[in-house]
């Protein structure tokens, strides 16, 4: 039996087991068997939709023999990576263990875009409450993104199990906003009455299928102004790669990609000013490191300008892989963040489960709980759930 003074050690911190502040994960993920066509209408798009996604993400390309490094090159063609009919016939497919596999050259290749312990191409809600119970999370946001399936009823399915501890987010197919703008609309109302919490839209889908416009142009005005009469917010997913990087191996910063794309967020956001609106991920964090600090230049502020615009912290999933935790080099930025908004306008968010490939969900939590000093004892309850909660309307 252990004595007391060693049983101490094993014991919360106190300010963990007085916790009484909501704790609301603004970003999280639940998702059906990608297998599966995960609403699309075959597997076979959803699958395309998959390896597109993985050609285009950051983690290494491994040999399955030897684990030797490799490149993209199998699943697309490098010269047009971010459009769906630059695949590559790759047997590309689901291997388990939080990975996926294709062939090239007859030889086989994986990236590890999960964390091992995922067994299953599927991520239901019980798994997610589980994460969240032994994190100490009340509740969390559900996003969306293609590639893990467009199906709302999936989402109003996982909210209306656990309606004390989700919400999540519907989306409609970005490529069809324009040539289908009532259909758009109408998936939209429904999925909102279904239960569905707001609008989560990804402009570089659009890219997918060779849209290389701006995604506030007239021909997308009557999808935003049907939007706009809805009273709904509009979460907002930009992206790491658009034109002019669509060649690059590697996924190179290049932060005029993404000033550009702040500049589309501007224009939007001085048409539908009455719409509330959420930058997601944060500011692609990778585009402004600087040996061992992140520098934000001023035009990143512009969109939060005169606005209703909230930002998402989550440094993690974007840094997490390079620098190690606590993420000192970014605790400044968090305190900066929060200086230039105000902590009502600032929402934590975690990417979970994706983000359990590099830190765990303790370690996302305790970042801005316990690490990060230039934040008031109020602004951390904000940013840890009270924004969250009051953009939904839970008080």
């Amino acid at each position: 039996m252990l004595s007391h003074s060693w049983s101490n050690l094993f014991e919360p911190k106190e300010e963990y087991r007085r916790q009484s502040t909501l704790i609301f994960d603004g970003h999280a993920y639940c998702w059906p068997d990608l297998t599966g066509s995960g609403g699309f209408d075959s597997a076979d798009e959803l699958r395309r939709h998959l390896q597109g996604a993985i050609a285009n993400h950051h983690q290494p390309v491994l040999r399955v023999r030897d684990r030797a490094p490799g490149d993209n090159s199998g699943l697309v063609d490098l010269s047009r990576r971010t459009r769906l009919d630059a695949l590559k016939n790759a047997d590309f497919r689901w291997a388990g263990n939080g990975r996926f596999e294709w062939t090239d050259g007859g030889e086989r290749y994986f990236k590890q875009y999960f964390a091992p312990s995922m067994r299953e191409p599927s991520y239901g809600p019980e798994s997610l409450i589980a994460e969240m119970d032994y994190a100490g999370v009340d509740m969390a946001l559900l996003h969306r993104t293609p590639y893990l399936g467009i199906d709302n009823d999936f989402i109003a399915d996982c909210v209306s199990r656990f309606p004390d501890r989700l919400r999540g987010l519907a989306h409609v197919p970005e490529w069809c906003c324009v040539r289908n703008p009532e259909g758009s609309l109408l998936e939209l109302e429904r999925a909102v009455g279904i239960g569905l919490s707001g609008l989560h839209f990804l402009p570089p889908q659009l890219n997918l299928y060779g849209d290389n416009g701006a995604w506030d142009r007239a021909e997308f005005r009557p999808f935003w102004e049907g939007v706009s009469k809805l009273d709904v917010p509009v979460f907002i997913s930009m992206g790491q790669m658009m034109n002019r990087g669509a060649g690059r191996e590697g996924l190179d910063p290049d932060p005029e990609d993404f000033h550009d794309e702040l500049r589309t967020m501007r224009r939007w956001i001085d048409r539908y000013p009455d719409v509330t609106l959420v930058v997601t991920h944060g500011l692609n964090w990778r585009f402004f490191m600087e040996d061992d600090s992140i520098v934000l230049p001023e035009w990143v502020w512009e969109p939060f300008k005169d606005s209703k615009t909230y930002l998402q912290l989550l440094f993690p999933i974007a840094l997490g892989s390079i620098w190690d935790f606590p993420l000192p080099q970014a605790q400044p930025t968090v305190a900066e963040i929060v200086d230039r908004l105000g902590a009502d306008r600032v929402i934590w968010g975690t990417d979970m489960p994706i983000v359990a490939r590099s830190w765990t969900y303790q370690q996302n939590l305790d970042f801005i709980r316990v690490h990060c000093d230039g934040l008031s004892e109020a602004d951390r309850e904000a940013v840890l759930g009270g924004t969250m909660a009051r953009l939904l309307g839970l008080g």
